[in-house]
């Protein structure tokens, strides 16, 4: 690879993955400025020079159910992408998240000889801890974002770099609630609950009208209460303005497209689908409920191999219940909008938050697009 420029490969199917992936293309193309970076991303992603060649909504797709309904279009991008990468090998494949997209594609790459990265470790501590085997043959070097998890990768004898959380890098560790509501023109005074039920269209279908309806329930306790919900794009958007049409309508819900970061720093309390955004809400030092709905079936399938109590990443890093789980059928709106109350009103619960959140914040901070970006160009031999 001396005196060229590396191509690489990249998939992210998810806005979550999009948001991971930006900086780390920034830092790749810092230290190689020549380099492209190819494949399947999002806005984010774009915007840092990536050509996508699908948009990452086509692999945006929740639980057993959806992925079966999109399955045919699901193996035909894997299959040009497979095609396309052995017929023009990149230096290095880099599949971030999306696990079950991306290790039967890292999989036939790496078997071919071209290096992959995977960036972030799926979920081995919470279900199919079974998947350490093919992550063994499919993955050159794994990228964990969790301290915890470099040695369960060292143990199966997996190259492992543990680079921090990115979101810990480019959120405030005191984040300004004032100057956030000044830009969203929030008064001072009004309590601001932010609804976040994911970034999937079956998120939004499954979670969207039980916020809502919490929402109005929250608003017969306190009638000035305003509702943020900050979407993944203008589909989601659209998506969710159609459920709280359904509904009725609402007095103060306000519905954006992007923006989940003002809206996070400015709010006193979020409903938050279980997920990266858990996280984000930790970050900010927000006190949160966790929820998620899937399909009946994809529900009982992912219940019977969890090994953990908890779901949300908050939880799962503090080893016990700091924040609410209400999932599936407990996932009502009237208990939804009991748990949002005392979330929004408990202050010296808050305050005990806000320094549990601050520890795992300081935990997680690392130049993780530096760390990332020297691995990728380590494995693809452009390093030094």
């Amino acid at each position: 690879m001396a005196g060229a420029d590396p191509v690489i490969g990249m998939v992210a199917g998810e806005p979550s993955g999009d948001l991971l992936a930006a900086p780390v293309i920034a830092a790749l193309h810092a230290r190689a400025p020549g380099l492209r970076v190819a494949g399947v991303g999002g806005p984010r992603m774009l915007a840092q020079g990536f050509d996508a060649w699908y948009p990452m909504q086509k692999l945006a797709v929740n639980g057993y159910a959806d992925v079966l309904r999109h399955l045919p279009e699901l193996l035909g991008i894997r299959a040009d992408l497979r095609r396309r990468w052995l017929a023009e090998p990149p230096a290095a494949f880099v599949g971030v998240d999306a696990p079950d997209f991306n290790f039967t594609l890292e999989h036939a790459l790496r078997a071919a000889g071209i290096p992959t990265v995977h960036f972030i470790g799926p979920s081995l501590w919470a279900w199919r801890g079974e998947r350490i085997h093919r992550i063994r043959e499919a993955v050159s070097h794994m990228l964990v974002v969790f301290p915890f998890e470099a040695k369960i990768y060292q143990d199966a004898g997996v190259p492992v770099t543990y680079i921090g959380h990115p979101l810990a890098g480019v959120i405030p560790r005191e984040p300004d609630r004032a100057a956030a509501r000044r830009r969203l023109g929030i008064d001072s005074s009004q309590r601001v609950l932010a609804l976040m039920p994911g970034s999937r269209a079956g998120e939004i279908a499954h979670l969207a009208p039980r916020f809502l309806e919490a929402g109005r329930l929250l608003q017969r306790r306190d009638p000035g209460l305003q509702l943020w919900a900050p979407m993944a794009g203008a589909e989601r958007q659209r998506q969710f303005e159609a459920c709280a049409a359904r509904l009725g309508g609402m007095a103060g819900l306000h519905v954006v497209a992007g923006g989940s970061q003002d809206v996070l720093a400015a709010c006193d309390a979020v409903l938050v689908a279980s997920g990266t955004a858990t996280l984000e809400a930790a970050l900010f030092k927000r006190p949160m409920v966790i929820s998620y709905v899937l399909p009946r079936l994809s529900y009982w399938i992912m219940r019977r191999k969890a090994y953990l109590p908890w779901v949300g990443l908050p939880n799962v890093l503090c080893r016990e219940f700091v924040v609410p789980e209400l999932l599936q059928d407990a996932a009502t709106p009237q208990a939804l909008a009991d748990a949002a109350w005392q979330a929004l009103t408990d202050e010296r619960r808050n305050r005990e938050l806000v320094l549990r959140f601050t520890a795992l914040h300081d935990e997680l901070v690392r130049d993780t697009p530096a760390l990332a970006s020297n691995a990728i160009l380590e494995v693809a031999g452009h390093g030094g």
